[in-house]
């Protein structure tokens, strides 16, 4: 049985009882909601759906909207990808804020140009990852100082992003070369040789790293069968003799 949607074991009760009732429709739940995105970017706890709600919320209170609020949002659905969440929060988000800067249509109200391109550039690090091209997450992780400033307030972001990324490695692939992994992982050295071994439970062969097997990376052959029916098998023949040569 699957997990749910909805399902976060960190969430405190209170969350769980606005979740639950009529009070995440009411504007004054706001501010708790934003203490909650607060406390899971401080003890990397993750809850979807309640950050989706306070997006909900935004949408029909504008007013009540926190850039740094959406930011640290969608800061922490990275770190759970290659789970769609990082989507379903732009699809919460104005449209003025989702246009490229450079080629809006629209006059973004005053504050908006900030989270605008705020959007974009953690928009770039999604498409990256979806791409699974993660040197290149790093090194425009690396690139602008403002990248720095996003992820600020996310406690061990980039551990974070480092776990997932080895999550998504070791679906796919049983073995892959040191100095590649070393470019996924954006490590070398002993700390390198540490999160391979210690965190991921995967063995250093010279230059090689080898992944244990799993249900996702056994490689395992596929029968393709088909089911042709008696009755279906003579219509084609009779087909065939009926049409004129």
């Amino acid at each position: 049985m699957g997990v749910p949607f909805d399902y976060a074991p960190d969430r405190p009760d209170h969350i769980d009882q606005i979740l639950n009732g009529l009070d995440r429709y009411n504007p004054e739940t706001t501010a708790v909601f934003q203490d909650y995105v607060m406390q899971q970017c401080e003890n990397q706890t993750y809850d979807c759906y309640a950050n989706l709600a306070l997006l909900k919320l935004y949408q029909f209170n504008p007013h009540l909207t926190r850039d740094e609020t959406i930011t640290n949002i969608l800061v922490k659905a990275l770190t759970v990808f290659p789970n769609p969440d990082f989507s379903l929060c732009l699809s919460l988000l104005p449209p003025h804020v989702l246009a490229p800067l450079s080629s809006s249509s629209q006059n973004p109200a005053a504050g908006d140009a900030p989270l605008s391109e705020a959007v974009q550039k953690l928009n770039i690090l999604k498409n990256l990852l979806e791409g699974a091209d993660y040197s290149s997450f790093w090194n425009t992780l690396d690139s602008d100082d403002l990248y720095a400033d996003l992820v600020a307030d996310v406690s061990g972001f980039e551990e974070l992003m480092r776990v997932r990324i080895a999550v998504t490695v070791s679906q796919a692939i049983r073995e892959v070369d040191r100095s590649i992994l070393e470019s996924w992982l954006n490590l070398q050295g002993k700390e390198f040789e540490h999160f391979v071994g210690s965190v991921c439970g995967w063995t250093l062969d010279g230059a090689k790293v080898k992944v244990p097997l799993n249900k996702e990376n056994e490689a395992k052959g596929t029968v393709v069968r088909e089911n042709v029916k008696f009755d279906q098998f003579t219509r084609v023949i009779k087909r065939a003799y009926e049409q004129p040569a």
